[in-house]
């Protein structure tokens, strides 16, 4: 059930980084899917993990970015692997497209299988975080959402919302140090790297004169991807910028962006900022 995994997560943030129950004044959980057994899936993963029944807790739903929503609306990641298949290229080559048979190119090996999963994040404003002993591990600062024609750009969400928060955060993406893009699909991630790269799509569908720009490839999803850790519905918002915060951590760098597609024609871009050490 969605609210016992979201359950599981709420009990995680009790025990890392230790945050006192009487201490949250509300709960937001965002769900891809929302099961007509339980209609507030927060309110309900509230409840079993012992919180107040005096903190309020609402659900928010938006396809693949629904915790990226439930984050933003509130101004890690707990996955399990099931999906773990042996194979070689020449097993994967024999494998019949999923879609436009038989000249397709999007099979089970180059899609990400969809698992369950749940995740949370603590997000406090930084007087408060102190106040409190905690040491911040990087500022969300500025988010996008967009949605779009679905019929022949279904995913092409982080290429609409990419320029839209960098407008929005006065930045370059010369200034991005690290882009963690949702991968569902090899082709989908491919897409979006041309038409980024494409003049001809900027003033056509984007009302721009100029193109985004190519994505660095070697700031682009240096810890692996959604591709390869399953996607796990719940989770994969969280663990997009979880990423992007450790990667500025360890590398010891200063801006992150984040950006993935939803499902019916929608994205979302965010900015994050490491840290002072």
């Amino acid at each position: 059930m969605p609210h016992d995994l979201a359950r599981a997560t709420l009990t995680g943030l009790l025990y890392q980084p230790s945050v006192p129950k009487e201490v949250v004044d509300y709960i937001i959980f965002g769900t891809v899917i929302q099961e007509v057994k339980t209609s507030n899936v927060a309110r309900e993963a509230a409840l079993g993990a012992a919180f107040s029944d005096k903190t309020p807790a609402h659900t928010v739903t938006m396809a693949c970015i629904s915790a990226n929503q439930a984050m933003t609306t509130g101004k890690n990641t707990v996955t399990k692997d099931n999906g773990v298949c042996p194979s070689s290229l020449e097993q994967m080559a024999k494998l019949k497209p999923a879609f436009i048979k038989p000249c397709g190119t999007v099979t089970a090996a180059d899609s990400s299988l969809l698992t369950d999963g749940a995740s949370a994040m603590l997000i406090v404003a930084e007087e408060k975080a102190l106040a409190m002993g905690y040491k911040p591990k990087a500022y969300l600062r500025d988010f996008m959402y967009v949605s779009h024609d679905s019929k022949d750009q279904l995913l092409l969400g982080p290429k609409y919302a990419t320029p839209k928060v960098l407008e929005k955060a006065e930045l370059t993406m010369n200034d991005i140090d690290a882009f963690e893009f949702h991968k569902a699909f090899s082709g989908k991630i491919l897409a979006n790297f041309e038409v980024m790269d494409s003049d001809w799509f900027a003033q056509n569908y984007m009302g721009r004169k100029t193109k985004v720009r190519l994505l660095p490839l070697e700031k682009s999803n240096n810890w692996d991807e959604s591709l390869f850790l399953r996607h796990p519905f719940g989770a994969t918002g969280c663990r997009l910028v979880m990423a992007a915060a450790n990667r500025l951590q360890k590398e010891g760098d200063q801006y992150a962006l984040a950006a993935a597609c939803a499902a019916g024609g929608q994205g979302h871009s965010m900015t994050v900022e490491a840290y002072p050490k």
